[in-house]
């Protein structure tokens, strides 16, 4: 891991933990652990979850007894950038799709 940073208030621990889950646990590079759907907690059975959300994972969450709350906002869920440094020493950057920002190198 590298150093690697989200924004979002209320929802910044839990995008930081869902980003790490997803480059440790299911081995996405950092571009893709930053694009990957979030969801939040927001209290009781409520859990938001955004568009791009599967909607397998929708109807199972509902099956399961959930309150599924789609977010059209995506700036709702964090915004964030990361760089890592693989075995070999090269450093790979991304950068959030839920807002502007780039990735440059010199």
């Amino acid at each position: 891991m590298g150093p690697f940073g989200i924004m979002g208030g209320w929802m910044q621990p839990l995008a930081h933990v869902q980003v790490v889950q997803n480059m440790i646990d299911w081995h996405l590079n950092p571009q893709q652990a930053l694009d990957a759907p979030r969801w939040q907690w927001v209290g009781g059975k409520n859990v938001e979850v955004e568009q791009e959300t599967p909607n397998h994972i929708v109807r199972l969450l509902q099956r399961r007894g959930h309150n599924i709350i789609v977010q059209p906002d995506p700036y709702h869920m964090g915004r964030g950038q990361v760089i890592v440094r693989d075995k070999e020493g090269v450093l790979c950057g991304a950068t959030e799709k839920r807002t502007d920002g780039q990735i440059m190198c010199f």
